[in-house]
């Protein structure tokens, strides 16, 4: 587990670089092209005076002028400790501001292409417990010709919460708000103000791009300061944050209560019998469940199957079979009720319900973000043993953390009529076989907000969501899509998508084109075609099957 860890939270990490821009209005270099009235009358590499956002003073400002060459994202890999080539010549301006009395220190860094502005401008977001890009999407956002900036909020690192409990032991609220939504409109505010100080202009359009904690930074933005950006692009957003949080520590509850603790193995082979079972309810076997909620296959099917597991014959076990029931189903209290959702059906169990065996005896090996929020964030023990947890210390943790931070970090406001006032415009995309944040959560707010906003058609108008099938949190098994340069189209042209283009990986380790359809369509494969070509599927209403 170990060693998976910083892979995972790498994943929370925003796309920007690998993300491939194709629009029917592209250039030849494949980018959205922006005319613009007027070029910037100048560049220099140094911000001129601008008041500092509401409720702030500004501590301190820099400015340096970058070469062109090789960008090395700092830290080690996966998260950093790499190289990104082909960096162009440009500003970087660091804005340090405080919050008067609350001694807190945040940094807002803003990078501008010297040449070549495309005359927009992109705030990036975080992962984990981090409000920051880690260097990899400012660097790939510049070679694509925006003004960028982040934020790290006042706190650390993504795997950092040194910054949560203050001497003495008592919950640090100040950096709470900056990490859960002050920090990223303070960047929007200081970022645009940096690009037009820089290029005698401001921008055209403004434009919020993050995965994970981005995503959930992206959808505080629409409900709490709707006229920051243009667009907003949040994926696989942790949004309903204090439900998923806990719940996602529902899998080590579940092996707790049955005393039964799977191996990777174990837990493949419930996931390669349901994509056995399922993979053809959109009309191909092709290694993709397009919608796993229809997935009704049973684990108890697999009782009495011997598998070949490191060599040695295991054999599943009803208890086996019972878990893995369990934790699809997600979490539900001592009367059944249900307290949020599960791992979606085909998602890699190994994150949330890892385990470690130490002189023979195996035991849960909770996830890292969950477990130091319920921990560090909800008890205030940072010790406090998350592995060991009861199904009656999980709904009294849940219970606490709804009470004392669904105001502060929740971001489940369903009213985004203000956000829709502005003319934003929000797409969201969620891969289907997430194993970190529950896609039900996500489909559920979405709903949440048809409910309050008069339905799926008018919010189609503003907000669209997306479900990759067979896609990992934020694309860590390679999906791709054209997300960018859809919110661009949409935000500038009108052109609202119908889909997006992508590039999925199947269970085989196969990559496919496919049209990733906006909720709640769902791919169908058309009978005839090439499996490979999205042009062999169409998109149908998912209540329909």
């Amino acid at each position: 587990m170990k060693r998976r860890l910083p892979a995972i939270v790498a994943a929370c990490v925003p796309l920007v670089a690998a993300t491939a821009i194709h629009t029917s209005a592209a250039s030849a270099s494949g980018e959205l092209t922006l005319t613009t009235n007027a070029a910037p009358a100048s560049f220099t590499c140094a911000p001129s005076a601008f008041p500092a956002p509401e409720g702030t003073a500004v501590e301190s400002v820099t400015a340096a002028a970058v070469p062109a060459g090789t960008y090395q994202v700092p830290g080690s890999p996966p998260l950093g400790g790499f190289p990104v080539a082909d960096v162009p010549a440009h500003c970087e301006v660091t804005v340090t501001l405080t919050h008067p009395g609350a001694n807190d220190h945040a940094k807002v860094n803003v990078w501008l292409p010297q040449s070549g502005w495309n005359g927009r401008f992109q705030g990036l977001g975080g992962s984990a417990y981090s409000a920051a890009d880690s260097g990899a999407g400012l660097a790939a956002a510049v070679k694509q010709g925006y003004a960028v900036a982040t934020t790290d909020a006042g706190v650390g690192g993504p795997l950092d919460t040194s910054w949560a409990l203050d001497a003495s032991g008592r919950v640090n609220t100040a950096l709470v708000d900056n990490f859960a939504s002050r920090s990223a409109h303070e960047l929007a505010v200081v970022g645009k103000q940096v690009v037009a100080g820089v290029y005698g202009t401001p921008a055209a359009y403004s434009y919020w791009n993050g995965c994970s904690t981005g995503g959930r930074q992206g959808y505080m933005e629409a409900q709490r300061y709707p006229k920051d950006f243009n667009g907003i692009k949040a994926s696989a957003p942790a949004v309903n944050w204090n439900q998923f949080e806990i719940a996602t520590l529902w899998p080590q509850v579940v092996m707790n209560e049955a005393r039964t603790y799977p191996t990777g193995c174990e837990f493949d082979a419930f996931n390669k019998a349901a994509l056995k079972a399922c993979d053809k309810l959109d009309g191909l076997a092709d290694g993709l469940v397009a919608d796993p909620g229809r997935c009704d296959f049973n684990p108890r099917r697999l009782v009495g199957t011997k598998i070949l597991c490191e060599g040695k014959q295991v054999t599943i076990t009803e208890a086996d079979a019972d878990v893995v029931r369990k934790i699809w189903d997600g979490p539900r209290d001592a009367n059944g009720k249900r307290l949020w959702y599960g791992l979606p059906v085909g998602a890699d169990f190994s994150v949330l319900a890892a385990t470690k065996t130490e002189n023979g005896v195996t035991t849960g090996a909770p996830f890292f973000v969950p477990s130091v929020w319920a921990a560090t964030f909800v008890q205030k023990q940072p010790g406090f043993d998350t592995s060991k947890l009861t199904r009656a210390q999980f709904e009294e943790i849940f219970r606490k953390a709804r009470a004392e931070y669904d105001p502060s970090m929740g971001t489940r406001d369903a009213d985004l009529s203000a956000f829709r006032d502005a003319g934003g415009k929000l797409l969201s995309w969620h891969g289907a076989a997430d194993q970190v944040i529950p896609t039900g959560g996500t489909v559920d707010y979405r709903e949440r907000v048809d409910a309050r906003m008069g339905g799926t058609k008018k919010v189609d108008d503003f907000y669209r969501l997306f479900l990759a099938p067979g896609v990992s949190h934020c694309g860590l098994d390679g999906g791709r899509s054209d997300d960018l340069a859809a919110l661009t189209s949409w935000v500038e042209q009108g052109k609202a998508p119908a889909v997006l283009h992508a590039t999925l990986t199947t269970a085989t380790g196969e990559s496919v084109a496919r049209d990733v359809c906006r909720f709640p369509m769902v791919s169908r494969y058309t009978g005839h075609g090439d499996p490979k070509a999205a042009s062999s599927f169409r998109c149908v209403d998912g209540s329909r099957g």
